[in-house]
């Protein structure tokens, strides 16, 4: 049996956790929601549920992955966000899912940032992109704010022309 350990995150206002069984129902939700259109969905509960034990295989082959974030001062989970690697990405990249009733509030950028802050800290990594879908105008406003420029496009079979945008390296943030 494979054993790791997923490392929990603090910010201000939320705490990024390994995403647990527990999330199903709220990440679930989301991929039900049109909200999940750019980022693959919506799907069935049954795909969700595969996509959830991906996000947690991840961490396990690649040492990284995507955190689930919780809001402090509830305790509800209000995204997916993190690291992501998959085979056939052109390299690796901070991600973000952010979940009905939890946008406006900069949430997406404060957990990215986090996430940005460990991969280049932690795990030494000297540059990152985030994909965006170029109809995705909200996630392509939080990689600005994270300082990220476009940087050329990628095609991806399953979800079609993907805007890069670059992430400032270590030394610029």
């Amino acid at each position: 049996m494979t054993q790791f350990t997923i490392p929990t995150v603090e910010t201000q206002r939320l705490t990024l956790r390994g995403p647990t069984q527990g999330d199903f129902p709220a990440v679930a939700a989301f991929y039900a929601s049109d909200r999940s259109v750019f980022v693959g969905g919506p799907m069935t509960a049954e795909a969700t549920w595969r996509h959830l034990a991906c996000e947690i295989g991840h961490w396990a082959l690649r040492g990284y992955g995507r955190w689930a974030v919780v809001e402090k001062t509830s305790g509800a989970i209000c995204g997916i966000v993190g690291l992501w690697d998959p085979e056939g990405w052109p390299e690796p990249e901070i991600g973000w899912d952010l979940f009905d009733g939890f946008e406006g509030r900069g949430y997406a950028t404060e957990a990215a940032l986090a996430a940005r802050g460990f991969a280049y800290d932690v795990l030494g990594w000297t540059t990152a992109i985030s994909l965006v879908k170029p109809a995705n105008t909200a996630s392509a406003r939080v990689a600005g704010r994270l300082g990220a420029r476009r940087d050329g496009r990628f095609d991806h079979a399953r979800f079609g022309t993907l805007d890069i945008y670059r992430h400032p390296a270590p030394e610029a943030v």
